[in-house]
């Protein structure tokens, strides 16, 4: 490789709950590598995500969505979100399209370039998202009111769920990227390892199978992951994770009549794993109560808060 026009650096992807950070992720790199659901606050932790082409290599990193902290939880993922924009050669500044009587929430943009970007201290890409839902006048007067307020390194509109604009997202990431070698081999698109896809895939399938409260309570840890199929292809790999919920009605609620909601997780969630990892598994799911761990700092440690 000829390193000379070579680039490779650090992207954060920063923004409001919902604002298509991980649909963006995902996208670039034809990969589902961060969960995607309708609700906000999916994503919890940060998510890498490595994007290569023949002139760059993008570390990505998907954070947890900004918004007011309303417990410990919430506090653990914004420390997250701070922590990541320092380790960031630029910063993607994803702000969703609305179709209210402004193109995109100001107050929001105000805080989170305020607050939140300007201390950081690095070149910000401001990215509108969602173009699909406006006109091309729309984000032509959306994009000159994002530079004249905030004045960005760049200002472009992208629909992540269509795929519009990623290149030109590229094209202008590339400049801010300050290393001539890539840090990583071209096959890899993750530094995280496969047990934390694996929980974040259960994760996802709670958020899409139950109702407003559970997904937010629940939690998933990989008790054991036994690769077992490698050497003996007639045994499944074993994998055994715990959910870890608030109280007794929600675990009644995982569990469901007859434990037939419990066993639709299972097997929606076993599918996943199995496409994610490219051989059968094992999956057992055990619920567990903890009272109020998203406010007790010790337990938010243990699960890697």
């Amino acid at each position: 490789m000829d390193t000379s026009s070579f680039s490779c650096g650090f992207a954060v992807i920063a923004g409001p709950p919902n604002a298509g950070k991980s649909t963006l992720l995902n996208k670039l790199l034809d990969c589902k590598l961060s969960i995607v659901t309708p609700k906000p606050q999916t994503t919890r932790k940060k998510i890498t995500g490595i994007y290569h082409d023949e002139r760059c290599q993008i570390i990505f990193l998907d954070t947890p969505g900004i918004m007011q902290p309303q417990q410990k939880l919430h506090e653990s993922m914004l420390a997250i979100t701070r922590r990541t924009l320092e380790e960031a050669d630029a910063v993607i500044a994803l702000i969703p399209y609305t179709k209210g009587a402004e193109p995109f929430d100001i107050d929001f943009a105000a805080e989170l370039f305020n607050a939140w970007l300007k201390p950081a201290g690095k070149p910000v890409i401001a990215v509108l998202n969602k173009s699909d839902l406006v006109s091309r006048a729309v984000q032509e007067k959306a994009e000159s009111v994002m530079a004249r307020l905030f004045c960005p390194a760049s200002v472009i509109s992208v629909s992540a769920l269509e795929g519009t604009g990623l290149k030109q997202l590229v094209d202008v990431l590339v400049p801010f990227l300050p290393m001539n070698d890539p840090l990583y081999p071209e096959d890899i698109l993750s530094t995280a390892p496969e047990r934390f896809f694996v929980s974040e895939i259960i994760r996802e399938k709670i958020f899409l199978l139950y109702g407003k409260e559970v997904p937010y309570a629940a939690e998933v840890v990989v008790d054991e992951f036994r690769e077992q199929h490698e050497n003996d292809p007639s045994r499944k790999d074993l994998i055994r994770c715990s959910i870890v919920v608030e109280r007794d009605t929600q675990k009644q609620i995982l569990i469901g009549s007859g434990g037939n909601a419990l066993k639709k997780l299972g097997k929606a969630a076993r599918t996943d794993i199995e496409e994610l990892l490219g051989r059968p598994v094992f999956l057992e799911l055990f619920i567990k109560v903890r009272p109020d761990w998203r406010k007790k700092q010790n337990l938010l440690k243990s699960y890697g808060y």
